[in-house]
């Protein structure tokens, strides 16, 4: 097992003020020494928990730290790029605010080839500040380079996980000597109106098809099965208020820290709470019920569509009650007028129909691995 990392006797603070101190103290003064009139841009986005503001000392176990995105222009990446890489490794100081610059890999490579942990070193540090071309990033980060496309196209922003947009349109810019950054930032900060309207469809589309299995499961005994659909619908329950809130979906271990910054979430936890702890169905049902009229409400409070009925009701014959959340999906659909967008089934974005961490990982490799499954036929709708 790879071995734990010491511990910093230094005092937490978050990791993009910590990244900040890094830039204004030791990157920016050794970058004006040895390469003054040098147009670059340093940031603190990508990976990582500091870019959410989640980051607690916890996070300081791995690839935590004094941590800097340092963006040239391609012509100045292929002359200058390792070098100042190199100067960095040999210049910078040994710790800021108390936490080392350097950063050695877990002892058991083998086990996990990428995680490393902070530690204080003689000589040059294997320091963390990436010296790439902002396109190639934006590449490798989204699957398309959005410094050279001015509009994304519905291919693109359907195939991008969330996850991905987060982590470029979060964190923070201390500097955007290239001038274009701040540009992308802007651009990405939120879906276009009907990429929205399609996507909030879908989610409601996704509601729609499970609402009834809660009592249908307890129906034939399968309670363990009704508590599961339960979690399944609480989860898009929360994806869709953060859709409506115009807020991206990061990935799961950050969902409910992200959920809970909602202004809705201190009136609807309770229901989602109660969905989830309920050991009988008739108060699970009860439970998301409630939950489902305080989305609708939210949604009528939109303006996106007409107002829609918000209250519970019988699934068709059956007897247990629903939302009849297609209703909300259709008319939110009816608003649709992208001819791309209208031609497609409600299956909707990556993030909406795949649920795998390493499937996510592979964005950027070969068109991203979205690129072919996203293609769509009007008649064979998913190819």
């Amino acid at each position: 097992m790879p071995t734990q990392p010491p511990t910093s006797s230094a005092a937490f603070l978050p990791g993009l003020e910590l990244s900040r101190i890094l830039y204004e103290e030791a990157v920016r003064p050794i970058l004006a020494e040895a390469y003054p009139g040098l147009r670059y841009t340093a940031a603190r986005i990508g990976s990582g928990s500091e870019v959410l503001g989640f980051d607690t000392a916890r996070s300081a176990d791995h690839e935590w730290g004094p941590r800097l995105n340092l963006f040239l222009s391609a012509e100045d990446v292929a002359e200058h790029g390792e070098r100042i890489h190199r100067l960095l490794a040999e210049r910078l100081p040994k710790e800021v605010r108390g936490w080392p610059t350097h950063f050695r890999r877990w002892d058991d490579y083998a086990l996990d080839p990428v995680s490393g942990h902070m530690e204080l070193v003689d000589g040059p540090v294997d320091h963390r500040v990436s010296v790439d071309g902002l396109g190639p990033w934006l590449v490798a980060q989204l699957g398309v380079d959005a410094l050279a496309t001015t509009e994304l196209t519905v291919q693109h922003w359907l195939s991008i996980p969330q996850q991905r947009l987060v982590e470029v349109t979060a964190g923070a810019v201390f500097h955007d000597g290239l001038g274009a950054l701040d540009t992308v930032r802007r651009r990405l900060a939120w879906y276009p109106d009907q990429v929205w309207r399609h996507l909030l469809a879908c989610q409601w589309q996704r509601l729609s098809q499970e609402e009834a299995f809660v009592g249908r499961c307890a129906e034939v005994g399968d309670d363990l099965g009704s508590a599961v659909v339960a979690g399944r619908l609480v989860r898009d329950l929360m994806r869709l208020c953060l859709l409506l809130s115009r807020t991206y979906t990061p990935y799961s271990k950050w969902l409910g820290s992200t959920f809970a910054r909602l202004p809705v979430a201190a009136d609807l936890t309770p229901s989602l709470r109660g969905a989830l702890a309920a050991t009988q169905y008739a108060d699970r049902e009860r439970h998301l019920c409630d939950a489902y009229e305080k989305v609708a409400t939210l949604h009528n409070a939109s303006g996106l569509t007409d107002p829609i009925d918000p209250t519970r009701r019988r699934y068709h014959n059956r007897p247990f009650l629903v939302l009849h959340a297609e209703r909300f999906a259709q008319a939110l659909n009816q608003t649709v007028t992208d001819p791309e967008l209208r031609s497609r089934p409600l299956i909707g974005s990556v993030d909406q129909w795949a649920d795998s961490t390493d499937f996510f990982s592979l964005i950027g490799q070969v068109d991203g691995p979205a690129a072919g499954l996203m293609r769509f036929d009007r008649s064979a709708h998913l190819l």
